[in-house]
């Protein structure tokens, strides 16, 4: 693209060409003449903006979303992690004591979670388990287990909290390049209301799907498995029958569409790292743990757990220097229908 200088230049060069004068460099003429030749450059700048937003291999933000939209296809928004809370008392409670829906909780570094439903801690118990999410949405609410420690404020009776098992599911809000890789991929496989693209595109138009897998003649001729995941893993009973209604009415003739939950395989992860300058241990073995923790959602549906991989993610934690990855001690290989699951993570110093 042309830029100013090259643009006023050219100005100049013609005006002496057209009158056989000389602008002088710091006379009125020549500020106008840069003044022009600055506008046009804008001029070449929104050109080549709109010319990139014209096609889905380089438009971005809502332009993109606007290409999106012509292929049936939605961003997607950022997912609120899940999980439990648990509400501890230092004595036995006297009566039935209320936690209430909206109980705010948090770790040490200050992220929310919230109980989305009213809970009871009943007499004479000294716990009670109440599901909660994240307040923000987002991969950040993905927090480990033991992480949540404290009460925004606490009910009558209530001690501590801790969360017993991790909080999962989080996911941002889906980004420029994953979106423009759906939007493509509209155009690599079409869907013809029968081949394995239709069935994939219609499952991921719920907003709940993280991936899908298509599966034919699963049972037999004129069968057709459609297999999903959501960011947490498994989805419910309600968004299996949802999507089982959606494809009933959608379907080919005499075709049998069944929509089914993934099989869990579970991958234990062991990996040693070392800090980088100026981090310390712990700060590196947590930035790990999240890192890993984070790859493992529903994202990864029919897919493998490569080693290389996961030796990429956590080198890639800004506080990581170095890192072996002990376990898995293979590839574990991807089957369509199979979602990989985080089993026990353990994550040491890497001595050298």
């Amino acid at each position: 693209m042309r830029q100013i200088e090259e643009i006023y230049a050219e100005m100049m060069a013609r005006f002496q060409r057209e009158t056989g004068l000389e602008a002088s460099g710091s006379g009125d003429l020549a500020v106008r003449m840069y003044a022009a030749a600055a506008q046009i450059y804008a001029l070449y700048v929104q050109g080549e903006w709109v010319a990139r937003q014209c096609f889905p291999q380089s438009a971005g933000g809502e332009f993109l979303e606007k290409h999106a939209a012509l292929r049936g296809l939605e961003r997607r928004p950022a997912v609120r992690a899940q999980g439990v809370l648990r509400f501890v008392s230092d004595t036995p409670a006297a009566g039935d004591w209320t936690i209430p829906a909206g109980t705010v909780c948090m770790t040490a570094g200050l992220e929310r979670f919230e109980t989305v439903e009213d809970g009871v801690l009943p007499a004479g118990a000294v716990q009670a388990d109440v599901p909660a999410r994240a307040v923000e949405p987002g991969a950040a609410g993905n927090a480990a287990a033991g992480s949540i420690i404290t009460m925004a404020v606490a009910p009558v009776g209530v001690s501590r909290c801790i969360n017993p098992a991790a909080f999962s599911g989080g996911l941002d809000a889906e980004g420029d390049e994953a979106l423009r890789a759906r939007v493509l991929e509209t155009y690599r496989r079409l869907p013809n209301g029968a081949n394995a693209a239709y069935y994939r595109q219609g499952a991921m138009s719920f907003e709940q799907v993280a991936e899908a897998s298509v599966i034919p003649r699963a049972r037999g001729i004129g069968t057709v498995d459609v297999v999903v995941a959501t960011a947490a893993g498994s989805p419910d009973a309600a968004l299996l029958e949802a999507l089982a209604a959606y494809f009933e009415a959608r379907r080919e003739i005499a075709v049998d569409v069944q929509v089914k939950a993934p099989v869990l395989k579970t991958v234990p992860v062991s990996v040693r790292v070392a800090p980088a300058a100026g981090y310390t241990a712990q700060e590196a073995r947590e930035a790990a743990g999240a890192a890993v923790r984070g790859w493992f959602d529903g994202r990864l549906l029919g897919q493998g757990v490569l080693r290389a991989r996961l030796g990429a993610l956590i080198f890639g934690a800004d506080a990581v220097a170095n890192c072996v990855v002990d376990a898995p001690a293979a590839d574990v290989a991807g089957a369509a229908g199979t979602l990989p699951v985080l089993g026990t993570l353990s994550v040491t110093d890497l001595e050298e």
